[in-house]
């Protein structure tokens, strides 16, 4: 039982961490997310949220800690004080045995847009709700992106 807590402490707490979006991975992500409305409503919902409350930017004014399409980031479970590190791609680029993480997944759409430092929830597949924290997110390399990243 926490000790006089006000409404406004509470929401300040809990609420989501703000977001960047390239505007050059803009059209593909709506598509995604108007594509799995009928396989999985709540991710597309999810996925049009976040994409709702983002701040859309130029490629060029994509800040380098954000993560994007492409990004290779790692983040750290605060239950398990486990760190992990994926790169965020679109489905058709997912791998899991090589940390390529769909951004159609729960946790791909928890850390689209998020900047180093951002703390957020995720809830897992067994219904956990987990606080991961983004240690550090790497671009990727010209030579990458033309060798098949994107």
């Amino acid at each position: 039982m926490e000790p006089h807590v006000t409404q406004a402490a509470r929401k300040r707490r809990t609420r989501a961490p703000g977001i960047v979006i390239s505007s050059a991975d803009l059209a593909h992500i709506e598509a995604l997310a108007d594509g799995a409305m009928k396989r999985n409503p709540a991710l597309a919902d999810r996925l049009l949220d976040e994409i709702g409350r983002a701040r859309i930017v130029a490629p060029a004014k994509m800040p380098k800690t954000v993560v994007s399409i492409g990004s290779t980031v790692t983040y750290r479970d605060e239950t398990t004080g486990l760190e992990k590190s994926v790169t965020l791609v679109f489905p058709e680029n997912a791998d899991i045995a090589h940390q390529r993480v769909s951004v159609m997944t729960p946790i791909g759409v928890a850390l689209l847009g998020l900047a180093e430092g951002a703390v957020f929830f995720w809830d897992t597949n067994d219904n956990q709700r987990r606080t991961l924290t983004v240690i550090r997110v790497e671009q990727p390399s010209a030579a990458n992106v033309d060798a098949g990243g994107s």
